[in-house]
């Protein structure tokens, strides 16, 4: 983050929040026009809030679990806004800047894989990779190139089967902004949330459910399916927050209805929980909880005891909430921590790392990785006959006596004597 820029609790917002109604009577008028109208603002952003954008994906690990969603910040429109040491508010960024996220640096160098996979010696393989005999995903390897779970690997134009772990997910939490559609291709060439977001060095970004043109907040992205498929599964039952705002207060009577199930064409569906968020005239804020996501769900369990619903904005998704200093449009890239956490949510294991496979007839002193046949055979010894015991060169003494006056007699096939070389 810049070096003018700093985050603060809710408690500090929303008392800067009433030091400038105090100071600027329209100010407050001007934020109600803006939440009417949900707009957004895309002027051109400062050099310092530039680099809070390029460095989105990389907010510290603490701001995870400390810095989260005010839901008074989230109705009054101020959770997204990022301020500098005087107090001013920075203004909105634009459009993500597009870039391509790194590759894993923990993915195993090509010359290690085929190694492990018997071709020959790391060495050997350094050799055919700077003859360029070795292709990856079609295309001549270099040394020192890392490789990763999927990549079709060549030599001298044959496959080459290797064993390579299927990396950790990855996972995007993005700031979905209103009238944007979570679609890769729209028919009405609308803007769509995948434009935003960074290209991946292999595979795609699939969106863990979806959220309709009009709704904000947060949407998750990842690049396994496996884990997508998990956390919109109903089988998990992952609470979904929304803060809904709706044209009405609703009566004891319609807040039960929605608690204990309301018939849609689709089937029942009831909130989890409802809390009050206050509002003034007739819109009506609401915290909301559901454990399941089906299309426009919230609006029309809304709509079935009749209040129409002016805004939608979701503020958390299972244990991942819609974090401060995330702006519209912005994203950041969860820890690993974070999608551990997520994955333990929905019973996903972890991939386990693959183990090294010994290069054919290479001797191993280590012991560790040999080949199965050889490390489970168990060892057979040739049995040894007794030596017989031989005659000594002088008076039939047994071999290895010492003659008289400590001198050892001449063995048979042992070293010659120096006398009589050269005749």
């Amino acid at each position: 983050m810049g070096e003018g820029t700093k985050r603060r609790g809710p408690a500090a917002l929303r008392a800067q929040q009433a030091v400038r109604k105090k100071a600027d009577p329209s100010a407050r008028h001007s934020m109600q026009e803006d939440d009417r109208r949900g707009h957004v603002n895309d002027s051109a952003h400062s050099e310092a809030e530039a680099e809070i954008e390029r460095q989105g994906h990389a907010l510290p690990d603490e701001v995870l679990e400390q810095e989260g969603y005010a839901f008074e910040d989230v109705i009054a429109g101020v959770l997204d806004e990022v301020t500098g040491d005087d107090g001013e508010d920075l203004p909105a960024p634009k459009a993500v800047h597009k870039r391509v996220l790194q590759p894993d640096a923990e993915q195993p160098k090509l010359h290690k894989v085929l190694a492990q996979a018997g071709v020959g010696s790391r060495l050997e393989m350094e050799a055919l990779i700077q003859q360029g005999r070795v292709l990856v995903n079609d295309q001549p390897a270099h040394v020192g190139q890392r490789v990763q779970f999927g990549d079709q690997i060549k030599i001298n134009g044959k496959p080459v089967r290797v064993r390579i772990a299927p990396p950790a997910p990855r996972v995007l939490a993005y700031h979905k902004v209103a009238g944007e559609m979570v679609t890769r291709d729209d028919p009405l060439n609308r803007p769509t949330i995948f434009r935003r977001l960074p290209s991946l060095p292999q595979g795609k970004w699939q969106a863990v459910g979806r959220l309709d043109l009009n709704t904000e907040g947060l949407l998750l992205v990842t690049n396994s399916g496996d884990l997508a498929n998990r956390l919109m599964h109903p089988r998990y039952g992952l609470e979904r927050e929304y803060a809904v705002r709706i044209l009405g207060a609703l009566s004891d009577e319609e807040r039960a209805r929605l608690l204990n199930g309301v018939t849609l064409e689709d089937g029942e569906a009831a909130f989890g929980s409802i809390e009050d968020g206050g509002g003034e005239g007739v819109n009506q804020w609401y915290r909301v909880t559901i454990s399941e996501g089906r299309n426009r769900e919230v609006r029309r369990m809304m709509e079935a005891v009749g209040h129409a619903v002016s805004r939608l904005i979701r503020i958390r998704y299972g244990s991942v909430l819609l974090m401060r200093g995330l702006r519209r449009g912005m994203w950041f890239e969860l820890s690993e921590r974070d999608v551990a956490r997520l994955t333990e949510e929905v019973e996903m294991p972890l991939p386990a790392p693959v183990a090294p496979v010994a290069a054919r007839g290479r001797r191993n002193t280590s012991g560790a990785g040999r080949r199965p046949s050889m490390a489970s055979a168990p060892v057979v010894r040739k049995p040894q006959t007794p030596r017989r015991k031989t005659d000594g060169a002088e008076g039939g003494k047994p071999q290895g006596y010492i003659g008289e006056g400590g001198i050892r007699p001449p063995q048979r096939g042992g070293k010659r004597s120096s006398k009589g070389r050269g005749r």
